[in-house]
């Protein structure tokens, strides 16, 4: 744990491939003591995680750039640029980018661990990377074994599905 101020440019975090989307770490349960941890998303059309409900910890999402299709419950809005969202621990919620272009959010959780289980599935990619590979099979097959460990009930199996032997499609949600 980290008692030290942390400091980190925009070009500074590791960066990992999670679901075909890019996912950067601004801060990690490590640098705040394990309150809080926040990350940046470069989330490609098509890509977003299956819905899905947090067990442990709350999270909220800020939409830096473009726009995504934000499920929260019964509720499915479209959420541009400047979009907040709030989600209470048990909120059943996914998102899913469906326009022509890279959107980019600010997400965070509170308390920090859920950031460890990208490590667990995740694949890692250069610093800096804006675009990650489609997810593979075993990235899927990991994803369904390591989220419960993390309080994390995916809802959507049906979403995980295989577009081939070697790729995975995009994920997806029911509106």
């Amino acid at each position: 744990m980290s008692k030290q101020p942390v400091l980190r440019t925009p070009t500074q975090g590791q960066t990992i491939a999670v679901l075909g989307n890019v996912i950067r770490l601004v801060a990690t349960g490590e640098d705040t003591n394990g309150k809080y941890a926040v990350w940046e998303v470069i989330v490609p059309p098509g890509g977003g995680p299956p819905p899905h409900v947090h067990g442990r910890e709350q999270e909220g999402f800020y939409v830096l750039e473009g726009e995504i299709t934000l499920q929260v419950g019964h509720e499915r809005i479209v959420a541009p640029a400047g979009t907040f969202a709030h989600l209470p621990v048990g909120t059943p919620h996914s998102f899913k980018n469906e326009s022509r272009r890279a959107a980019k959010l600010l997400t965070w959780v509170v308390p920090a661990g859920l950031e460890r289980m990208f490590f667990e599935f995740g694949v890692p990619v250069p610093q800096g990377a804006t675009t990650a590979p489609p997810p593979a099979r075993e990235e899927i097959e990991k994803l369904r074994e390591v989220a419960p460990r993390y309080g994390i009930e995916i809802l959507a199996q049906h979403g995980l599905q295989t577009g081939g032997e070697e790729k995975v499609s995009r994920i997806f949600f029911d509106p």
